[in-house]
């Protein structure tokens, strides 16, 4: 038994590891919860949203006299190791747990509390010179101290994703100036449609990403509202007047963050609405990701029987009985874990949806989806970015036959010889198989001149007011005399 000291809580006693910064709760909460298999520690900015919260928590409680200055001098060091990352190996509280967030919130209480210990000369477990509850849980509840620790980690684990979204979104803009030339056919309904330039298509995707990080940025900023000074319900049990205050004031100067109190203590308490908002952007993030990715498969289709505008990179054989096949692997993987973020979202709206009274017990299921979420959109991310977009190359030559033989090309002729002759032309280009240019040249629909001013790449992927004026009732009997003879 050297290698273990004995702690007791309500239900009993159990033998801890001699020098584990854990105590008895964490090590129940650890036994109770093989649930996902996946730690706490496996999301570093969680550990360091709760050192920030129990930082903030340990000056407000030193100033009101809850704290000796030994005990707040050591507590204040244990928090600066744990947001450094130097005592995760004792956060192995499971991420789906039942009680609330109780285990992780004492997991953290009693690292703090023992490594508070250490570095007052004493050792883990000699909890009457540093208790987890008396002291690193002092003026708190697991239901202000739980949601406040998660929100600060969503916080900084979601800097990385916005991060992740602006560099990808960055790529593609190179792609678009790179393509600002290429003149491809644009399509609806997977069907032609008019002329746009790949730079466009690549120029598009990347506002759409860009407007994904201004969403995720500004639902973030919504973490920041806590309730600290809440403790069980809402009503302040067990901390001081003015504890709220000094907290936010400690959080705020910690982190240079815009901390804000609740309005309402007892509102904010069960309220996961923040979750919510974030685990929807994520979704329409997701959602996003999915139409670049499922644009980027259709243009890279082929290489020979497909549209083949772009040639994404060759990243491993596809197939293991056709020889020379290569599959879009990074956009297909992207697409399934967006697939992932989506059913979290659900698991995140039905966790909100069983708020009871004044608590909400599901917390736990939707941190842990968002922080997964998070984690598979910003891997996602750099994954497209380095391993697909950036070694993107555009097949300038199909792109042009496909413009050479597109019927769809004729609606550029609509403003000059109306949308009736436009069809005219387009029911013998299907007839005959010639190309729009070709039939309106060749019967006189206009001058090779006209044509050309309306057929060059500049002028049909934006708009143009060009001086060309046609007799439409002539075209007419043109066309329809050549229609009567297919």
């Amino acid at each position: 038994m050297a290698d273990f000291r004995k702690e007791s809580d309500l239900i009993g006693e159990l033998n801890v590891p001699v020098d584990a910064l854990y105590g008895v709760q964490s090590l129940r909460g650890f036994n109770n919860f093989k649930i996902s298999g996946v730690p706490m520690n496996a999301y570093p900015n969680f550990i360091k949203g709760f050192a920030i919260t129990k930082h903030g928590a340990a000056i407000a409680n030193h100033a009101q006299g809850k704290l000796t200055d030994e005990q707040f001098k050591a507590m204040v060091q244990a928090c600066e190791e744990m947001k450094e990352g130097k005592l995760d190996e004792y956060f192995l509280s499971d991420m789906i747990q039942g009680g609330a967030g109780t285990t992780v919130n004492m997991n953290a209480n009693e690292v703090i509390a023992n490594r508070a210990l250490q570095l007052m000369g004493h050792k883990p477990g000699e909890y009457k010179y540093c208790s987890p509850n008396d002291h690193s849980n002092a003026s708190q509840s697991t239901n202000d101290a739980y949601p406040t620790g998660f929100h600060f980690g969503l916080y900084l684990e979601s800097e990385k994703l916005i991060k992740a979204i602006n560099d990808c979104a960055a790529s593609l803009e190179k792609k678009a100036e790179e393509f600002k030339n290429i003149v491809k056919m644009g399509r609806t309904q997977l069907q032609d449609g008019v002329p746009m330039t790949l730079g466009q298509s690549f120029g598009a995707f990347a506002t759409m990403l860009r407007k994904a990080a201004k969403d995720v940025e500004r639902v973030r900023e919504n973490l920041l509202e806590v309730n600290m000074g809440a403790t069980a319900i809402g009503t302040g049990i067990c901390a001081e007047p003015g504890y709220s205050e000094l907290c936010i004031k400690a959080l705020r100067e910690i982190t240079g963050w815009n901390v804000t109190l609740a309005e309402n203590l007892i509102e904010a308490t069960p309220d996961t609405s923040a979750l919510v908002g974030l685990s929807s952007e994520l979704k329409r993030t997701a959602l996003r990701a999915i139409k670049i990715c499922n644009d980027l498969r259709l243009m890279g289709s082929g290489p020979r029987c497909g549209l083949a505008e772009v040639h994404l990179p060759e990243m491993q054989p596809g197939s293991s009985i056709m020889p020379g096949k290569v599959n879009p692997v990074i956009p297909e993987v992207m697409n399934q874990l967006c697939y992932k973020v989506i059913g979290n979202d659900t698991a995140v709206m039905l966790a909100s949806e069983n708020a009871q009274l004044e608590l909400n017990v599901m917390e736990p299921v939707a941190v842990y989806c968002l922080f997964e979420s998070i984690n598979l959109l910003t891997n996602g991310f750099n994954t497209l970015r380095t391993l697909c977009i950036d070694g993107i190359e555009a097949d300038a030559e199909n792109c042009k036959n496909f413009i050479a033989k597109a019927i769809g090309t004729v609606t550029a002729l609509n403003p000059y010889i109306g949308y009736k002759n436009s069809t005219r032309i387009a029911k013998i280009a299907k007839k005959t198989g010639k190309g729009v240019y070709e039939i309106a040249l060749e019967n006189g629909v206009l001058t090779k001149e006209q044509l050309d001013t309306i057929f060059a790449p500049e002028n049909m992927i934006k708009p143009v007011n060009l001086p060309i004026k046609a007799d439409q009732d002539k075209i007419m009997e043109t066309l329809e005399a050549i229609l009567a003879k297919l």
